[in-house]
């Protein structure tokens, strides 16, 4: 019983919304290796991770996730608007069941100081919109701790953004 359903999850897995994510950049990112590949997934996914924070993925916060897209080599605005409705499509799948496999990615796949760029980045999305929350801040302080960062470095980025926030 229990072998057929994991057969079956299994063969869904391609199917999942990170799927979807990654398959999205796969055609926006054709001469990409599997490596940056999965690193631009893992980012967007992230970023769209820290927009959902509080359950509302804004247009301000949409508009900075899209300034980060185009800063991947060989993005185009076609492929950042492509990606950006697949974020928009599998949102609270992305930032529930797929985060785990995000962080997980970068912390085997990029340098210390890609993530800590990631999480510069992610800072930066919070604040978008004026306010930082209380579940953004949360939010922020589990990635830094899943991509093996340091609560100084999230503490660090933070600092310029400390009047925005909303405890």
């Amino acid at each position: 019983m229990f072998g057929r359903w994991l057969k079956s999850f299994t063969g869904q897995e391609e199917a999942s919304a990170g799927g979807a994510l990654r398959a999205s950049i796969e055609r926006e990112l054709s001469d990409a290796d599997a490596e940056t590949i999965t690193v631009v997934t893992s980012i967007a996914g992230l970023l769209a991770t820290v927009a959902y924070a509080d359950r509302d993925y804004s247009a301000v916060e949409e508009a900075r996730v899209r300034a980060e897209l185009l800063r991947v080599h060989g993005m185009t605005e076609s492929g950042v608007e492509a990606i950006c409705k697949t974020l928009r499509e599998h949102i609270v799948q992305i930032t529930s069941v797929e985060t785990p496999r995000f962080t997980r990615a970068l912390v085997e796949l990029a340098d210390p100081e890609l993530r800590r760029e990631v999480l510069g980045a992610m800072v930066e999305l919070a604040a978008a919109d004026d306010s930082i929350t209380l579940a953004e801040t949360n939010m922020l302080r589990q990635l830094t701790k899943s991509l093996g960062l340091s609560q100084q470095d999230y503490l660090e980025l933070q600092e310029r953004h400390r009047e925005l926030l909303k405890h």
